[in-house]
């Protein structure tokens, strides 16, 4: 068949403080590939590569990429299916919008949503989109099997695993689909139908940029339990990771082809089991591949010892995340955050004395978190600041759909299924919380607020005043345009941001009225 794999233009916050950016979309890589293996002939429309620059103020977001009706534009006339990706809820009303100009302008060629949007919440979408089926969860075999299916003319999936669709007008979810257990077997991700040179060249990357980026998936899964995450929605609970030669195989493979030199690693959480990376530091160590990996989502930090941190650092592996979320051992434990102190603490000394950079992400405002739990993150942060590591990153707490706390929150009657509860997540990283975004129960905004400046004041003083030379070579980093650190991305992009809201103010050249859906974000 011949199908269309679709990449959704994403909304911008200008007035986030964080280093985020939209990067290059490696799962619809993966899906792109198995499409092809199954004798599909696959193309995409990414709306982000195609339109890198173009930057639309749409109410108080701003939309970078085509525009729906753009995108409707470009699909090919002798397109058969249509399936496209959704990873963040915040980006639902975009998405569904772009579905519904998609329906009316091509009513014969289904539409397949899959991600973990969708997985989340497979029933809204497909009650309030003209969505015709959803794949859920990890989506190759359940791909390939559902346009099988269309290939043969059948349009009821039946009792197809991983598939949610419609019957009658009533909404069907069947059960989800085992997890693939085979992962070396997947074909590598279908680069060739995407444009990587555009994401390069305006630095839309995960993490620290260091020379050409090609984004790797080394494991699937992730063994925890976290009551705030969606993965083990998503994943289930299960961690299958690669042969770790054949992920080296996989990054030789780009350095040749492309030229490539970075390699940021979107596991959910890839060091797991010592002996898995020993061997993937060994094997990179052994080629003499001259490259930088990292981990910019974060990573688990329990077998991080010396000789791991060693290995990392002679290996490439010089930008490390890790996420203990809190410095309070109560919140730690109520969200199911199984990480202690001492663990950490291993792998920060081990990491410092072996020069690698690391960033520790935190997150304040979640439903229990007391003034007490906030203390002891302030201390925790301290502690870290001393310790000599570069970055700290903190956000508000928000409510990610297929998740334990986002249950309870809707048990309480705490949010609904509305664009503005939706779209949470990207206000998260504002100079200040919004008291609408606010979901913990003892402290209000503003004092989550104040916590939170506390917070980098404390740890960036100390940070300075313990490594004087870091503000100085952070200026001339930032100057230069060159990144070696958390918080030189977040200066460089910090600039790219101002710019683009210089931009897009009513004198300047591209805005938009929000749709009545998407202005609902604004109250």
């Amino acid at each position: 068949m011949r199908i269309q794999l679709i990449h959704p233009p994403v909304y911008l916050n200008v007035h986030a403080l964080t280093a985020l950016r939209p990067s290059i979309p490696l799962g619809l890589a993966y899906v792109a590939a198995v499409l092809e293996k199954a004798g599909h002939a696959v193309s995409v429309i990414d709306a982000v590569a195609e339109a890198p620059e173009r930057v639309t103020a749409v109410g108080p977001l701003h939309r970078l990429g085509l525009s729906p009706q753009e995108i409707a534009e470009r699909v090919r006339a002798d397109t058969e299916v249509l399936c496209i990706t959704n990873t963040w809820s915040f980006s639902w009303p975009l998405v569904r919008e772009i579905i519904q100009v998609l329906k009316e302008r091509h009513p014969e060629k289904p539409i397949i949503g899959g991600g973990e949007h969708f997985t989340g919440l497979p029933e809204l979408s497909l009650a309030s989109a003209p969505l015709d089926y959803i794949v859920l969860g990890e989506g190759e075999e359940t791909a390939v099997e559902l346009l099988r299916m269309l290939e043969h003319g059948q349009t009821d999936p039946g009792e197809m695993a991983g598939v949610a669709f419609r019957r009658e007008g009533a909404i069907v979810q069947n059960p989800r689909r085992a997890r693939i257990r085979a992962v070396d077997e997947l074909p590598w991700p279908a680069w060739h139908l995407f444009d990587l040179a555009a994401y390069n060249e305006h630095s839309l990357l995960a993490g620290v940029k260091a020379g050409f980026t090609v984004p790797i998936l080394a494991t699937r899964g992730c063994p925890y339990q976290c009551t705030y995450c969606s993965a083990s929605g998503m994943w289930t609970n299960r961690w299958y990771p690669r042969d770790p030669v054949h992920v080296v195989d996989e990054i030789a493979h780009y350095v040749a082809k492309y030229g490539a030199s970075n390699f940021p690693f979107q596991d959910l959480t890839a060091i797991v089991r010592k002996e898995w990376v020993v061997a993937f530091c060994q094997e990179i160590i052994r080629r003499g591949l001259k490259i930088v990996w990292q981990f910019p989502s974060g990573t688990r930090c329990d077998v991080i010892d010396e000789e791991v941190a060693s290995l990392l650092a002679r290996s490439g592996g010089r930008h490390l995340a890790f996420a203990p979320e809190s410095g309070s051992e109560r919140t730690r434990q109520l969200i199911k955050k199984r990480m202690t102190e001492e663990a950490l603490f291993r792998a920060v000394d081990a990491s410092v004395r072996h020069k690698l950079n690391i960033t520790v992400f935190f997150v304040i405002g979640f439903p229990h978190d007391t003034r007490a739990d906030l203390d002891e993150t302030l201390r925790f942060a301290r502690i870290l600041a001393q310790k000599g590591i570069d970055d700290i990153a903190i956000g508000f707490y928000f409510p990610i759909p297929n998740t334990e706390l986002y249950r309870y929150l809707v048990e309480r009657g705490r949010i609904d299924y509305s664009d503005r509860c939706l779209m949470t997540p990207i206000f998260a990283n504002d100079e200040r919380l919004r008291p609408e975004n606010n979901y913990c129960e003892s402290l209000t905004h503003a004092e989550l607020t104040r916590a939170k400046y506390r917070l980098l004041m404390n740890f960036y003083g100390l940070s300075f005043l313990h490594h004087p030379l870091r503000v100085f070579s952070m200026i001339l980093n930032v100057l230069r345009g060159r990144e070696t650190r958390k918080m030189e991305t977040f200066l460089v992009e910090l600039k790219r941001k101002s710019g683009l809201w210089l931009r897009t103010r009513p004198f300047g050249r591209k805005r938009e009225a929000a749709r009545p859906e998407r202005a609902a974000a604004k109250s």
